[in-house]
């Protein structure tokens, strides 16, 4: 069969008609879900697949003979309608292996851990075969993070020393006063200079606290009056995403969709910003459209020793009636509402909807850890809910004048300041519309914005050389 490629960006949907029903099991529909992270293909039917798996490292490859179906003009075209720029995934071939066999083969740009593993049936869903493909050589977030504000360190320095060179001075008052020519220097101009940033971008999966192997950063220097000479990093977690689209209004916004929205332009204000003379940086728990695992959430957010945790979410309730925003925090015993308590439970169903490999060792981990939470974590992450709201209310209304509390698994790194906001009730039509406005999103990240800068002035980050050799 020919090499055909990967979709870039978003899902790839492709709905089979009455008469392309296979033999044994009605395949409904084929996504595919391409990310830097990890590429995901999904393949729903009426009853569950049953399939084998068959991994080459060279060239890498991985084959998936799928049992009880026979090859038709729908599996042909999921292979025509694949491109060329997912990050992971070179092509798809697939052929009649068996009389009832059809051996699907996925060409792979680079080596790659694959998981293949089954879903039950579960909300709109119905059964899913899922391949996850994930790159062996996994980027280093911190690393990243940090070299990124190197190269603007440098740059900054450099336009700093040229603006104090006075040859430089003068050359551009000269220039000014014939009308922008300046005449060539008789000399060579010398270089700016630039101070070396230390070499700090080593190697991944440096972390804080107690998680299972991850490592403290190696003798701290104390904390002297407020100053910090690190990176503050605050890591954005735009809920749901990929399978699991969250909720959807009733003008058919995704909440998947705008919470994303809010999330790059809250990066963007946060990387413009600076605390006590420190840099901070935004890292996203995902950048694109795909699913991440509530835990994996968690243990992205430390593995980049994040200062903040803030996952951002758009409410949804069975009438359109209710409205307004709220902020929500861990509990360690019993949810501070009904309200809570309920919407901790839906929003904790994210995994089963978007659809988690509960047999592998990841998601032990990912168990374990979200038992560590701790009395500090919890205090910290109601004075950055208190700040939030108190910035929230001035661009729109709450729906709680305080934060709330209950057991949401993604808010449980221990040593993180975390929590959850729900920028509105997307099931309303005037909040629906509201979070489609540009200027609302301006409004709020805006406020979000303000919100964290509030609890640092009264919380100010601990002076912590990040390192990661």
């Amino acid at each position: 069969m020919k090499r055909r490629a990967v979709l870039h960006a978003g899902s790839l949907v492709l709905t089979l008609g009455a008469a392309e029903i296979a033999q044994g099991a009605a395949i409904m529909t084929v996504r595919v879900w391409p990310a830097p992270e990890y590429s995901r293909v999904t393949i729903e039917s009426d009853t569950a697949l049953i399939a084998k798996q068959l991994f080459v490292p060279s060239p890498p490859r991985l084959a998936l003979d799928i049992q009880g179906i026979t090859l038709n003009a729908a599996l042909k075209e999921l292979v025509a309608k694949v491109k060329a720029d997912d990050p992971n995934i070179a092509g798809i071939r697939v052929g009649q292996y068996a009389p009832d066999v059809v051996r699907l083969v996925v060409d792979l740009k680079h080596a790659i851990r694959p998981q293949v593993f089954s879903l039950a049936p579960v909300a709109a869903y119905q059964h899913r075969l899922v391949l996850d493909l994930y790159p062996v050589a996994e980027v280093d977030p911190l690393e990243a993070l940090i070299a990124e504000r190197a190269v603007e360190s440098k740059a900054a320095q450099a336009a700093k020393a040229a603006a104090q060179d006075p040859l430089e001075k003068l050359i551009a008052q000269h220039a000014a006063g014939t009308g922008g020519q300046a005449a060539s220097p008789a000399v060579a101009l010398p270089a700016p200079a630039v101070s070396k940033t230390p070499d700090a971008a080593g190697k991944a999966g440096l972390g804080r606290g107690d998680a299972p192997n991850i490592p403290q950063p190696a003798k701290p220097p104390s904390n002297t009056g407020g100053s910090t000479d690190r990176l503050i990093i605050i890591a954005l977690d735009p809920g749901h995403g990929g399978e699991d689209p969250g909720a959807i209004g009733p003008g058919g916004t995704r909440e998947k969709d705008v919470v994303l929205k809010l999330a790059h332009l809250l990066r963007e204000r946060i990387n413009a910003t600076s605390v006590n003379g420190s840099a901070m940086r935004a890292f996203l728990t995902r950048d694109a459209d795909f699913f991440v695992p509530l835990g994996t959430r968690v243990q992205k957010a430390r593995r980049v020793q994040a200062d903040l945790f803030i996952s951002i979410h758009a409410d949804a309730f069975f009438t359109p009636n209710p409205q307004g925003a709220s902020v929500f925090a861990l509990s360690q015993g019993g949810a501070s509402s009904s309200a809570a308590r309920w919407m901790a439970a839906k929003e904790n169903k994210a995994d089963l909807i978007g659809g988690l490999n509960v047999k592998t060792k990841d998601a032990t981990v990912q168990r374990a850890l979200l038992d560590m939470s701790t009395t500090a974590q919890i205090n910290d992450s109601l004075q950055l809910g208190s700040k939030l709201l108190g910035e929230i209310k001035r661009v729109g209304k709450l729906h709680k004048p305080r934060v709330e509390q209950a057991s949401f698994a993604v808010l449980k790194a221990p040593d993180i300041p975390s929590v959850l906001v729900e920028a509105a009730f997307i099931s309303n039509p005037t909040e629906e519309a509201k979070l489609n406005s540009e200027e609302y999103q301006h409004q709020l990240a805006d406020a979000l914005m303000r919100g964290i800068e509030a609890y640092f002035a009264k919380n100010p980050p601990l002076a912590r050389v990040r390192t990661t050799s």
